[in-house]
């Protein structure tokens, strides 16, 4: 992937990792348009320099339309980035997460998909074009609080390898972002504000990095996330010991808003 001269279309690329790539690619000299549904948000994109559209990444008709916006409007558009997402927690025995699964499958899974459908035609002209898929270290180490989001995350790591595959001899690469727990307001005040995660500048920082130093990567991993990419390599005990351990200390951190579900 080249890092500079490039035209640039990031979803949910107002805030969180979406808005880091943005300002960081912008800081290269491309051209870069980031597209989300809150105005605000939007607007306070664009005070930082960034071009905006809007959407909603949960319907295909709006999305159809960001599509053929962008290529009017940036004909020389050659790379996408999928960075909106929704993270919910899912209490599963209760019965009462149809509608955060339904909206977690419709953004984080079908949205990246359609969004492809409708620029491949336009990317297959390019010289050179990039899809970026996003995913999540939760799709290789699932966080069983949020079971929907980690296995939308799961399927778009499974769709990005099959569309990288179908697309090989074109003109087209398909990377994979693969972030770890980042400081970002993905699940809210809590986690833009846990030391634990991952601060969203250092994460940016290392994934240009990665980029710079080997362009032609498939998968972008950043040392915090190869816990997670790596966690079934070592064998079925060695993983199951792991996602023990991961959700049972996940589970007592947010113990209290778990039992508040």
């Amino acid at each position: 992937m080249k890092l500079e001269d490039q035209t640039i279309l990031i979803t949910g690329g107002a805030s969180g990792i979406g808005l880091g790539l943005a300002e960081a690619f912008k800081s290269l000299g491309n051209q870069v348009i980031v597209a989300g549904r809150s105005i605000a948000k939007l607007q306070a994109a664009k005070s930082k320099g960034l071009e905006t559209l809007t959407v909603d990444m949960s319907d295909g008709k709006s999305i159809q339309s960001l599509a053929s916006e962008a290529v009017d409007r940036y004909p020389h558009l050659n790379c996408v980035i999928h960075s909106a997402g929704i993270m919910q927690n899912e209490k599963l025995s209760k019965g009462n997460s149809s509608k955060a699964a339904t909206d977690t499958v419709l953004i984080n899974f079908l949205g990246p998909m359609l969004l492809n459908n409708a620029l491949l035609p336009h990317f297959l002209k390019q010289k050179e074009a990039t899809i970026m898929t996003v995913t999540s270290g939760l799709a290789f180490l699932p966080l069983a609080m949020t079971p929907t989001y980690s296995a939308s995350k799961a399927a778009v790591h499974s769709y990005s390898e099959s569309l990288r595959y179908q697309l090989r001899g074109t003109s087209i690469e398909v990377k994979e972002l693969v972030p770890p727990y980042v400081r970002t307001s993905l699940m809210g005040e809590r986690q833009a504000a846990d030391q634990n995660a991952m601060p969203l500048e250092a994460y940016i920082k290392e994934v240009m990095e990665i980029l710079k130093q080997n362009p032609e990567i498939n998968e972008i991993i950043v040392k915090n996330a190869a816990l997670f990419r790596e966690a079934s390599f070592q064998g079925a005990d060695h993983y199951a010991e792991l996602f023990q351990k991961r959700n049972d200390s996940f589970m007592s951190a947010r113990k209290k808003e778990w039992e508040e579900l």
